[in-house]
């Protein structure tokens, strides 16, 4: 008796660890890059503050966005309506406003979609803005 509920346990334990290690399916959102680093930028030479934030939908289903949104001032200008079919890119387009003044810069957008793997991704844009001396 005790060495069939061994046997049971076992069984179900390794089927679903098995299970888990399979490849997510569905879509999936992937951005190129993890976050946009401006570095250290000096207050009299201020970068341009309009950003192509590209993804790819690296899943095998089409990737739906449901909404984009940005915190701080940032304004998201166009973001694809049409779904992403499977390895197809999109691109989110933002703008926002820096200050000419010393300050950390630090914002991020807000993606929700049908992915499987990551149905609200975060995109971080971080820096810093110094005086010149």
């Amino acid at each position: 008796m005790n060495k069939r509920l061994i046997l049971i346990c076992s069984i179900f334990f390794f089927s679903f660890v098995g299970y888990a290690s399979e490849d997510p399916k569905g879509p999936s959102l992937k951005f190129d890059k993890a976050q946009h680093d401006f570095g250290t930028v000096y207050t009299d030479n201020m970068p341009e503050t309009k950003l192509a934030i590209e993804f790819t939908n690296s899943g095998d289903q089409p990737l739906i966005l449901t909404n984009v949104r940005a915190c701080c001032g940032t304004r998201v200008t166009q973001w694809p309506r049409e779904p992403i079919t499977p390895g197809e890119k999109g691109v989110i387009n933002i703008e926002f406003t820096l200050a000419p003044r010393p300050q950390q810069v630090s914002r991020t957008v807000t993606v929700s979609s049908n992915s499987q793997t990551n149905p609200t991704a975060i995109y971080r844009i971080v820096g810093r803005i110094e005086n010149k001396e």
